[in-house]
């Protein structure tokens, strides 16, 4: 369900695309990434705890609380001082490294492929299921462009580092999760490299 946005994604479309479609690319992510620590943590959750536990999960979650704080700056108004925004600018631009850097730390956790014909199945759907869902919802759209291109590339990405953290966190198939997002995340660029010249 969750693609690899942030680690993956967004540094794709930029190096890709270019900074107007990386603009709309972090839309994509944000809002991908309040999907996933919400639905996705209550997924992960609800496979071991009972529902109200599994809600009880989510509100553990503090980028849920950073997304609110953006919000309510943005709905208010308000501007954050200088001295706020030096810091938050800092490590604003430090964030697609540290991202990079943490998508190798997770592939090289993985292991030995097991349940290989439903790792399978996985890594078709995010890879090449995906892809065509997203171009057929972006004509149906009317999208074009760089949203175009943000959105079908980062809707085609592998699948998302979160998910092998949720994982092991609640004890929902580990080994399978980290092996669907290290094959799908190895074999990603032989579906991506077309895709981004197509798109382009």
């Amino acid at each position: 369900m969750f693609s690899n946005g942030g680690n993956y994604g967004l540094p794709v479309v930029l190096f890709a695309f270019g900074t107007d479609a990386l603009s709309y690319a972090t839309v994509y992510f944000v809002t991908s990434s309040t999907l996933t620590y919400t639905v996705g943590v209550f997924l992960a959750a609800a496979g071991r705890r009972s529902a109200p536990q599994a809600v009880t999960g989510i509100a553990k979650v503090s980028a849920i609380y950073g997304v609110a704080a953006g919000l309510l700056f943005l709905a208010s108004g308000i501007s954050v001082p200088m001295a706020a925004m030096r810091p938050i600018g800092l490590l604003s631009d430090a964030a697609l490294p540290m991202m990079i850097l943490v998508l190798g730390m997770q592939l090289e956790r993985a292991r030995v492929a097991e349940r290989l014909p439903v790792v399978a199945v996985a890594v078709g759907l995010s890879l090449v299921v995906a892809p065509v869902v997203a171009l057929g919802l972006t004509s149906f759209l009317g999208l074009s462009g760089a949203a175009r291109q943000s959105g079908v590339i980062l809707a085609s990405m592998p699948v998302a580092v979160l998910t092998t953290i949720l994982a092991l966190e609640f004890d929902v198939a580990p080994a399978f999760v980290t092996n669907t997002f290290f094959i799908s995340t190895l074999l990603s660029p032989l579906t991506l490299t077309p895709l981004i010249a197509y798109l382009r």
